[in-house]
């Protein structure tokens, strides 16, 4: 029996806008097109040309380059036609068929309050706009999918007209129906239930589906969708959308594929999931959650002894999926209550030989403590985890030695930056002075110490600190030592490094020194994939 395929359309660069804090430059949307076609997303939603300039340069840039590098899968998103004109006369549905795309996706309303008190029409002129939009452009030679704006609500209010305006998208050739849960209000049960009735009622038509996650739903939304018939789902890679967000297709695509056996890509596409969800957060600066299904730092990482001894005896004791189906790993968090056998898991990633009962398993182990006790948090710090092993192996060799640094904060602000800091590292009796602004101290010194190293090492260019947390460890006031935890990047990897101590910038230091010289340490010692 054939497997079941569905298509996917990824809206990160019209929906996934939308978010708050999100601003994709020209180049920004490329990146995001190139990313998700090499992961196989069949349809990318590009925006609506005539919106804004950024929208049209984008669409100008596209078909003067070609559509080959992408395939097919771009696709320009409008409304339909406005009340009152013919779809020839109509500027915006003209905008929509200069951007050059084979697929159109035109929203429409079909709830009646929209219908009055949006466009202001009657119901039987919204029919009309509808058909005549699909019609014109299904002439024109365009593949157009219909986007049934608040679908769920229309449904509950006036099931009779809804199937009306379905009716009418099909008259006008629409090759698909999105039902569309536009305010993110709807429950599985419900999706289910009128999923197989749209379903039945248009058969040979796809029909798709549209979730908002402002009940926390939207994929179980679209999976329940797909299982009651849809075979075409909506949604952004990683989730990200207007106020709670759409339906994330990372989780949506790996639960079908690896749950249900339900193909949404191409065959050895899977094992992209995660560096493409990645590389996407990095181009809309945004960090993935910890605990994200399937892509997440945290997915397939075990802290407690019971869980990792159990994970390395049989993977499926404490993993419900390999790590490697979907591009991520697995990681054994060295703490306390990791014990010995996770300390070993780490030393053997750097020496495989190394025996469980060898003195340098203890000695690793002892120095954990003694720096735990200090302050020091390792679980959520591999990477100066692994440069502690290497230390303690005797394989570490300091990539610079600091001669001199001084850092300065002025208040108030009376620029663009707060602070600056000066320094001046030696690299192999080479010496290298420098300074750099920054917003406050530490982002001075970051930025000041990346500039230094790499005039030596240019491999740290792409390096960048995506998050920094500090935490007060006592409370002894002003005088408590504080841990600082910063989190890196290189666009392909993520990394975590802490320091300790009574003085937040020597805290922040450590972090920083072991964020880079980590990303070194792979390097030399061949981590890099």
């Amino acid at each position: 029996m054939a497997k079941r395929k569905i298509e996917i359309l990824d809206t990160t660069l019209r929906d996934g806008a939308q978010m708050e804090g999100i601003s994709f430059s020209v180049n920004d949307k490329f990146q995001v097109l190139e990313n998700l076609a090499t992961l196989g997303i069949r349809y990318v939603e590009a925006g609506n040309p005539g919106s804004n300039p950024k929208d049209r340069e984008f669409f100008a840039r596209y078909n003067e380059a070609g559509n080959e590098a992408y395939g097919h899968a771009l696709a320009a998103f409008g409304s339909t036609r406005r009340k009152g004109l013919k779809p020839q006369d109509d500027k915006g549905l003209a905008d929509l068929l200069s951007a050059g795309t084979e697929t159109i996706v035109v929203f429409g309303k079909c709830w009646g309050l929209q219908v009055r008190e949006v466009l202001r029409v009657s119901k039987k002129e919204n029919l009309l706009m509808i058909e005549e939009t699909i019609a014109w452009l299904t002439e024109k030679g365009r593949e157009v999918i219909f986007d049934a704006e608040h679908f769920f609500e229309a449904w509950r209010e006036n099931q009779e007209y809804t199937m009306e305006c379905m009716r009418a998208a099909e008259r006008g050739g629409a090759v698909c129906i999105c039902l569309c849960d536009t305010n993110g209000s709807t429950m599985p049960e419900e999706v289910a239930r009128v999923t197989t009735e749209m379903v039945s009622a248009f058969a040979g038509m796809k029909i798709g589906i549209h979730c908002h996650n402002d009940t926390g739903m939207a994929v179980a939304n679209s999976i329940a969708a797909v299982l009651a018939g849809a075979d075409h789902v909506q949604g952004t890679l990683n989730g990200i959308g207007e106020r709670c967000g759409n339906a994330n297709l990372a989780t949506i695509i790996a639960n079908l594929e690896l749950k249900y056996d339900i193909s949404c890509l191409p065959e050895g596409r899977l094992e992209m999931l995660t560096p493409i969800a990645r590389a996407m957060a990095e181009v809309a600066n945004i960090v993935i959650p910890n605990g994200e299904p399937y892509v997440g730092l945290s997915a397939f990482t075990h802290k407690a002894g019971m869980h990792v001894d159990g994970v390395k005896k049989n993977p499926a004791t404490f993993e419900h999926v390999p790590p490697d189906s979907v591009g991520n790993f697995r990681r054994f968090l060295m703490s306390e209550i990791a014990g010995r056998s996770a300390v070993l898991d780490v030393i053997r990633r750097i020496r495989p030989e190394m025996a469980k009962d060898a003195p340098e398993v203890a000695g690793v182990l002892h120095k954990l403590k003694a720096m735990e006790h200090e302050g020091y948090h390792f679980e959520g710090a591999e990477a100066s985890q692994e440069l502690l092993v290497c230390k303690e192996l005797g394989i570490y060799k300091p990539f610079f030695n600091l001669e001199k640094i001084r850092i300065a904060s002025e208040q108030p602000q009376t620029g663009e930056y707060s602070a600056y800091a000066f320094i001046k590292i030696l690299v192999d009796g080479v010496d290298e002075t420098t300074a750099a602004e920054g917003e406050g101290p530490v982002n001075a010194m970051d930025r000041a110490l990346k500039k230094a190293m790499k005039v030596f090492y240019p491999e740290l260019t792409d390096v960048r600190l995506t998050d920094f947390k500090v935490r007060v460890l006592n409370a002894d006031a002003t005088a408590s030592s504080v841990r600082t935890l910063i989190e890196s990047t290189d666009g392909h990897r993520v990394w975590r490094t802490v320091g300790v101590s009574t003085d937040v910038l020597e805290a922040s230091w450590q972090a920083l020194v072991d964020s880079l010289e980590y990303k070194l340490m792979r390097s030399q010692l061949g981590w890099e994939e």
